[in-house]
């Protein structure tokens, strides 16, 4: 997966400082991540749901919040 910019995420964890530690364990994950379909992606996010068109549901913190990429 392909993380284009990393900046929505701090300004996102700047509103909720809760789930900073959460989002940065996400992306060190999915940047090192080289996933070739969505079976490979549920090997590393068991939780992760395909919503079609490459987009994923990625459950955060437990599912209290949920980012899709």
């Amino acid at each position: 997966m392909v993380i284009i910019s990393k900046t929505i995420i701090q300004a996102f964890t700047q509103k909720h400082p809760d789930v900073e530690n959460a989002l940065d364990k996400w992306y060190s994950d999915t940047k090192s991540a080289d996933w070739k379909n969505f079976s490979e992606i549920k090997k590393t996010f068991n939780a992760a749901d395909s919503i079609g068109n490459d987009r994923y549901v990625f459950d955060i913190k437990e599912n209290q919040y949920r980012l899709i990429a």
